[in-house]
């Protein structure tokens, strides 16, 4: 019989756009003892990190819970739990993740309807809502932080139009959230979701999701209870049911609500890590963690010119959290990576669809987003692209970032 060495993980310095470096408090968090799921301290901590999520998303929403699973399926969750068939969905796509909600949308039988704009770019607010108004869906699906372009997506207008449309607003926001504002309520969004494993630097594992009123009349009249469970209250005819059980919100809001309704078994050590991150999180401060956010990113981003590099994405809409570069050319993107991770421990990106090969992607994310990540990402770089004949301007990268942290002190 095959005998097996306990894991022995290498310690890696995690630059991409997620999963990120994992704050010491949150592991240490994962290792609290299990409690079960309806031990009245353990509900206590559900509650806890409900109220905790409302004050990330920035909403008075009653609903905001995570979905036991990655980021995805927070995605599925909101959009087969509000998609009958034959629904119109609008979705705008700038990256890989606008393809993501299509793909979800019409898995559940959406009738799609979709923008698209060259990655790197994003859409003029007035043309998301001139198009709402011609297809008239029932949900907008949209991304706020796209990683695969280190995009970011405005949506300030895009919500309250909808509202007074009577379209629901369903965003993406898992890159977004915990480094920069997500602002549910002024902006008038209906569900947002977010992930784990990015900014709120906790391992992937957990979907956080909020909603409102408006989504939630709907779930109640799709709402199907298990046979098992349900009371002969919950027991109707319902044309069209959500499908997916394990995904369907309305019963994972009584499993979160009073009624603790025995759904599913909680991800209890992953219950911890989320209420230790958000914990952290909101004892940073929103504010001090997005400033946190901005100043990192601006002495990557300095570094990278002062290397004589070209950044993808520096534009007024760019992702604090994800900095694209140029691959230079003649230069084996893939052969730079393997020599940071093999060489150093560094773990940055590549990306996908039109941008493979071209662009590498580094993130500045939650506990990732730190001085010396950001300075031994760049010394490192400088290094191997010498080591790869690449015409850069040596000696400048580390310099300029340390400017921008000396005159931010």
């Amino acid at each position: 019989m095959t005998q097996y060495r306990e894991i022995h993980a290498p310690l890696r310095t995690i630059m991409t756009p997620g999963p990120v470096e994992v704050d010491p408090r949150v592991l240490r968090a994962m290792a609290t003892p299990i409690l079960g799921q309806f031990d009245p301290e353990f509900t206590r901590m559900m509650n806890e990190t409900m109220d905790m999520l409302r004050q990330t998303f920035q909403t008075t929403n009653q609903w905001a819970f995570p979905v036991d699973g990655t980021s995805r399926s927070g995605l599925e969750a909101v959009l087969c739990s509000l998609i009958e068939p034959g629904d119109k969905v609008l979705v705008p796509i700038f990256g890989r993740f606008g393809h993501l909600l299509t793909e979800i949308a019409e898995r559940h039988g959406a009738e799609l309807h979709l923008m698209e704009c060259p990655w790197g770019e994003v859409f003029d607010q007035q043309a998301v809502i001139d198009e709402v108004k011609r297809v008239q869906p029932k949900i907008l699906a949209i991304v706020h932080g796209e990683t695969s372009t280190g995009c970011m997506q405005p949506l300030d207008q895009i919500g309250p139009a909808c509202r007074e449309l009577g379209v629901l607003t369903v965003v993406d926001a898992v890159a977004s959230i915990g480094g920069a504002h997500v602002k549910v309520d002024e902006w008038q969004l209906d569900a947002v979701i977010g992930g784990t494993q990015k900014c709120i630097s906790v391992p992937s594992g957990m979907a956080p999701v909020t909603y409102n009123e408006r989504v939630e009349r709907i779930l109640a009249s799709r709402k199907k209870v298990e046979r098992g469970v349900a009371l002969e209250s919950d027991r109707r005819d319902v044309a069209h049911p959500i499908r997916s059980n394990y995904f369907d919100l309305s019963q994972l809001q009584d499993y979160w609500g009073p009624r603790r309704l025995n759904h599913h078994t909680e991800a209890t050590s992953m219950l911890y890590a989320l209420r230790e991150g958000l914990r952290i999180l909101l004892e940073e401060g929103l504010e001090t963690r997005f400033e946190r956010h901005r100043l990192h990113e601006k002495a990557l981003m300095a570094g990278i010119r002062g290397m004589g590099l070209e950044l993808f994405n520096d534009k007024a809409w760019k992702l604090p959290v994800v900095t694209c570069v140029k691959i230079p050319a003649g230069i084996d993107g893939e052969s730079v990576r393997t020599t940071l991770l093999t060489q150093f421990g560094i773990e940055i990106a590549s990306s996908f669809g039109p941008l493979h090969g071209q662009i590498w992607r580094i993130g500045t994310m939650g506990y990732s987003c730190r001085k010396e990540n950001v300075l031994f990402v760049l010394s490192a770089l400088e290094a191997v692209l010498i080591r790869h004949k690449a015409p850069i301007v040596i000696g400048r990268g580390v310099q300029e970032a340390l400017d921008v942290y000396e005159q931010a002190e």
